[in-house]
């Protein structure tokens, strides 16, 4: 880990690292909000997975979450959302496939699978990585995320139940084999079975038994994405249909897609996650 940024904020850190990624073959960038209590004891982390077009910059400059996350005592760890560089494939004329649409998946079809490994990334190199070399409990974590971002959180949860301890999402996708942008990124990246993007829906996790997660779901009814690309009550309804699965959806009245959005909520988020944290 090269640290490349040190930010007194709300009483600790915000810091940016970059480092040479096993999984995703290149240089990846994150950063890490330590609240002030990381200064004289071990603290549980919250992972916030942004959305297309964003890098790790956009959360920790839009959102707010550092006040609060000091309030409540845990990190904030924000990775990229993709592979980056110039060895690393990418469609520049696309905004929602190559670099900054990672998806937060393994690809397994050239020229993609070589790089675009974010889900080994996000659930065990980053965390490996970040516990080792910074002041967070080993293993207490949670994950939320937005968009794209928040298709990312939940299919982390889903696959991985019992390493984090609650899931939340701003605007998610929520059933990425139905719609625009999952359809178009899954094809390039895992092939044109459909089948077998069934593993990394967390609409069709939920229906294939995964273990629950405590779950919380922000969605605006303003959003511009909502009814064609996000799909929220096919989560909702496989969520019910379980009647065992702990899951709270609220459609937040006029709010769009954007941080705007997000900074209105981010607080009660990371108290829901501070909740299970404890």
């Amino acid at each position: 880990m090269l640290e490349i940024e040190h930010i007194r904020e709300s009483g600790g850190w915000l810091n940016r690292y970059t480092h040479d990624s096993e999984s995703c073959h290149c240089e990846m960038t994150f950063s890490v909000y330590l609240p002030p209590a990381a200064a004289t004891q071990k603290v549980p982390a919250v992972y916030f997975l942004s959305g297309l077009t964003c890098t790790d910059d956009n959360v920790r400059v839009k959102a707010g979450a550092q006040r609060y996350a000091a309030e409540l005592g845990i990190a904030l760890i924000m990775p990229d959302t993709s592979p980056r560089g110039e060895d690393v494939a990418d469609e520049p004329d696309r905004y929602d496939l190559g670099q900054g649409a990672g998806f937060y998946i393994n690809a397994t079809r050239t020229p993609w699978a070589s790089h675009y490994r974010m889900y080994d990334y996000v659930t065990q190199e980053l965390p490996a990585l970040a516990e080792a070399e910074l002041p967070l409990i080993p293993g207490l974590k949670s994950i939320t995320g937005h968009s794209m971002g928040g298709h990312g959180a939940l299919i982390c949860a889903l696959k991985n139940p019992d390493t984090y301890r609650s899931v939340s999402a701003f605007a998610p996708i929520c059933h990425p084999i139905d719609c625009g942008w999952g359809e178009g990124c899954f094809s390039a990246y895992l092939g044109e079975d459909r089948e077998n993007w069934k593993a990394w829906d967390a609409t069709e996790l939920v229906k294939a038994g995964a273990k629950p997660v405590p779950l919380l779901i922000d969605q605006g009814t303003g959003d511009e994405f909502l009814a064609e690309q996000l799909h929220p009550r096919a989560l909702l309804d496989a969520c019910l249909e379980r009647r065992d699965f702990p899951v709270t959806l609220r459609m937040q009245e006029d709010y769009d897609h954007s941080y705007h959005f997000i900074a209105s909520f981010i607080g009660e988020h990371l108290a829901f996650h501070a909740r299970h944290l404890r």
